[in-house]
């Protein structure tokens, strides 16, 4: 028997591994592509820590920031 010669077994399984390759870079490559869009489109990059913060806040006016006026101020 030479020990050279592969079995068809042998093939079969490079051909399902080449398959889970081919999955595995097209997930990397979603998650890669989500994160890049996540990043461009300039959302919020703070999560949930369980605290309430002001700044995450969207019906929470920010003394001082832009587009507010001060109190008593007129249009």
């Amino acid at each position: 028997m030479a020990l050279t010669r592969e079995h068809d077994l042998h093939k079969r399984r490079a051909g399902r591994n080449l398959g889970v390759l081919v999955v595995l870079l097209a997930f990397v490559a979603l998650v890669f592509g989500l994160t890049i869009a996540k990043m461009q489109r300039g959302e919020s990059m703070q999560g949930f820590d369980h605290t309430y913060r002001v700044d995450m806040d969207p019906d929470t006016v920010i003394p001082g920031a832009a587009g507010t006026q001060p109190e008593g101020a007129s249009e």
